[in-house]
């Protein structure tokens, strides 16, 4: 089925993803389940490597419940899905806490008695009135907007099959579905679980053919009379734009500009002869579904927007992103919102208009912005920012105090003594061996970790 897929597609994969596709294949086989983090900068094509995995566990009798944090990205997912793999002969379904109850009830059914190979879907994948027939495999996208418990609640939905003989695994051993992380920027969290946890990682460096790297420009709110009239070339061409706010309506002691208030104001003053949209968490979501189609058909010409379209949203088109009050987004969100210009053929623009009171923090964020495209160059400065979080908890910002290590300056040490770790377990999973039993007796001392999931 694999193969399948490949040669419908009008293009090869790139080497990234071969390798990728590869590494998950080589898991998916082995007598124990995949638990692996595909990293990949925005565009890199994780989405489609995760559909390969998909066919793969259908094609071995299982279920795919691919997780997204917002409805906008898992309706996405699913219609990619249907177009890509309904063809080869897969049930592709969507499932969302907003769905009406007859159709909840008809879904969940079907999904139940394994009339449905993969559905794609938010939180709602994993409620408790949610059973699958037989989950084999799980795929989290943008994996750092779930927390450690809500990875947890969709690896318990899957089924172990009956017998040894219908797993192909080990002995009468019970195991969790095959899971498989995807991570636009690699966070603190996912970071120190690489180094620390049992994930192995694929990594996705190479871009398709054609993409051009986006320019980014730093403004300050003064100057934004001059973002405007470039942003209004670039429309006259054809292009289309987002414009992103930190708030979705200001309040009566806010300075900031709100998505609200910045519409009308960009409708009727600046953009007055271009189709101009709302869209934030607060839209109804068929009226969001509604406005994303017309701005894909290049119906709307302009979305200002909040931080909603950070993930889920591919318009080749779009030629420039304006993000207002940049220094009050993290990293993260800067170039997961920076990643959704420069998908088609055009020379895209990033715009980071920032107001004059901003801390040294934001000072930095914005020239890491300015100076790195390379997601992994952003993800070790947030990093470094923000500090990895716990190893064995559920916060996942923060400074992490260790006694002898620096999780950034040690790193390649620490990635060293996670492969000796591994052989070690490898070689006397029980630590009984004489050379090994300081080991353990260190272990046992160790206070319990906290319930971290993974």
């Amino acid at each position: 089925m694999q193969q399948r897929l490949l040669e419908r597609l009008p293009f090869p994969l790139t080497a990234g993803q071969k390798a990728a596709a590869l590494e998950i294949n080589r898991d998916m086989d082995s007598h124990f389940p995949m638990a692996r983090l595909l990293q990949g900068d925005v565009g890199s094509g994780k989405t489609l490597v995760s559909f390969l995995a998909g066919l793969k566990a259908v094609e071995g009798g299982g279920q795919v419940a691919l997780l997204a944090p917002t409805e906008l990205l898992a309706r996405q997912h699913a219609e990619t899905a249907a177009r890509l793999l309904e063809p080869l002969g897969l049930r592709i379904a969507f499932l969302s806490g907003s769905l009406k109850a007859p159709t909840r009830s008809r879904l969940l059914k079907a999904l139940a008695a394994g009339e449905i190979d993969l559905v794609a879907g938010t939180h709602a994948l994993f409620s408790e009135d949610v059973a699958y027939r037989q989950l084999s495999l799980a795929v989290v996208d943008e994996q750092h907007r779930f927390g450690v418990l809500q990875r947890q609640a969709i690896m318990a939905k899957g089924q172990v099959p009956e017998t040894p003989a219908e797993s192909g695994r080990m002995d009468g051993r019970a195991f969790p579905p095959d899971l498989l992380m995807m991570s636009a920027t690699p966070i603190p969290r996912s970071l120190a679980l690489t180094v620390f946890g049992d994930l192995d990682v694929s990594v996705i460096r190479d871009m398709p053919p054609g993409r051009k790297a986006v320019r980014t420009h730093l403004a300050r709110e003064s100057n934004a009379k001059k973002v405007y009239d470039f942003v209004r070339q670039e429309l006259s061409k054809g292009h289309q734009a987002y414009f992103v706010y930190p708030l979705i309506e200001g309040g009566d002691e806010s300075d900031l500009k709100d998505a609200v208030s910045m519409s009308q104001r960009l409708a009727k003053e600046v953009f007055p002869s271009f189709p101009l949209a709302l869209l934030h968490s607060k839209v109804d979501e068929e009226k969001k579904r509604r406005i994303m189609d017309d701005f894909r058909r290049g119906d709307i010409k302009i979305l200002a927007a909040t931080s909603v379209v950070e993930v889920g949203v591919d318009v080749p088109n779009a030629s420039c992103m304006v993000i207002e009050h940049a220094e009050r987004f993290g990293l993260s969100a800067l170039h997961q919102l920076r990643g959704r210009v420069g998908r088609g053929d055009a020379q895209s623009y990033c715009f980071l208009v920032y107001a004059d009171n901003y801390t040294e923090d934001a000072k930095t964020r914005l020239i890491v912005m300015l100076e790195n495209t390379d997601g992994f160059v952003i993800a070790e400065e947030d990093l470094k920012l923000r500090g990895p979080g716990q190893i064995a908890g559920l916060e996942q910002s923060g400074y992490l105090k260790l006694g002898i290590a620096d999780p950034v300056r040690d790193a390649a040490e620490l990635a060293r003594a996670r492969v000796d770790a591994f052989a070690m377990l490898e070689a006397d999973p029980g630590l009984e061996l004489p050379e090994n039993r300081r080991v353990a007796e260190l272990l046992q001392r160790a206070p319990p970790f906290a319930d971290v999931g993974t």
